[in-house]
């Protein structure tokens, strides 16, 4: 099977202690069961840190510390874990973290999440994400990628011709796309979208009142364009490639599309790159890392 990234997934790397938003900070790190069992085998030094930190309520998980850290980040943002013993002990979300992965019809295809600081800044900076490029082959027995009657990557690729289409405004870009496929969150009443963000749950509180200024009525971005496009296209190579049929993708694209409208409306009075970049974050960690908050825009588009 083949093994496919955006053209910009290259540049990515951790920038660690740099980073202003650590992945290691607000959230509940789970240990699959293989490293569980790697953790359990280690009988002196740091393993037996990791031992102690490890819950077995429920699913097992880290125990975070009063302030949400992780008990192995240490006070200049490394993770103690890779310092004592490397890399190979981390578990699995930590080792691919803020990768995801969709199986289509042209393999298995690797992309990198926007909560991530990061990715993000070069998600946002990268002109070129209708390119794909091949980084090898793997040999998958649990995932086969059959000829689909539906195959999601032939329509994400109108919908990326569209909107690299720069002869036409990037509002009647937006246009035939909804047009193309029949959905918009234009039609659905703001008031309807604010309700549905305020029930939302979300890991900061204060989020919520952040998404609140959300409106269907942000037109004129012209200096937003770029990254609101850029935008998009992430979020339609990530919601909308291994959809299974025209009702999925329809309801993905929707989702994409509101993502991108609350983005709009996020940043409608800045021009600064690195508030943009902060508010695709947000928007990305409290509504695609929640299959819940996930759904609920989804369901919006669902009979409409």
């Amino acid at each position: 099977m083949r093994v496919i990234v955006p053209d910009y997934y290259k540049e990515f790397s951790c920038i660690a202690d740099r980073c202003r938003h650590s992945c290691c900070i607000g959230w509940e790190i789970d240990v699959d069961r293989s490293t569980a069992k790697k953790y359990a085998s280690l009988n002196e030094g740091y393993g037996l840190e990791i031992q102690k930190s490890i819950t077995k309520r429920g699913v097992p998980h880290f125990k975070l510390k009063k302030d949400d850290r992780c008990p192995h980040l240490n006070e200049k943002g490394l993770c103690k874990i890779i310092l004592n013993l490397g890399e190979g002990y981390l578990c699995h979300i930590c080792r691919e973290h803020p990768r995801f992965y969709n199986y289509t019809s042209l393999g298995k295809e690797v992309g990198l999440g926007l909560s991530c600081e990061e990715a993000c800044r070069i998600i946002l900076s990268s002109d070129n994400y209708e390119s794909f490029v091949e980084i090898g082959e793997i040999c998958d027995d649990e995932e086969t990628v059959e000829a689909p009657e539906f195959d999601a990557t032939v329509h994400r690729k109108t919908i990326f011709d569209i909107l690299k289409d720069r002869s036409i405004p990037y509002s009647q870009r937006l246009q035939k796309i909804s047009e193309a496929y029949g959905v918009s969150p234009v039609v659905i009443p703001d008031e309807t979208w604010i309700s549905t963000l305020d029930s939302l749950e979300y890991l900061n509180n204060s989020h919520k009142a952040i998404f609140a200024c959300y409106s269907s009525e942000i037109n004129d971005c012209k200096e937003l364009e770029n990254y609101l496009e850029r935008a998009l296209a992430y979020f339609i190579f990530r919601h909308c490639s291994n959809t299974e049929d025209s009702g999925e993708f329809r309801v993905a694209l929707g989702f994409s599309l509101f993502c991108e409208k609350l983005l709009a409306s996020l940043c409608r009075n800045t021009k600064n790159f690195e508030e943009i970049c902060d508010m695709a974050r947000i928007i990305s960690e409290e509504l695609e890392y929640s299959e819940d908050n996930t759904e609920a825009i989804k369901t919006e588009f669902y009979f409409c």
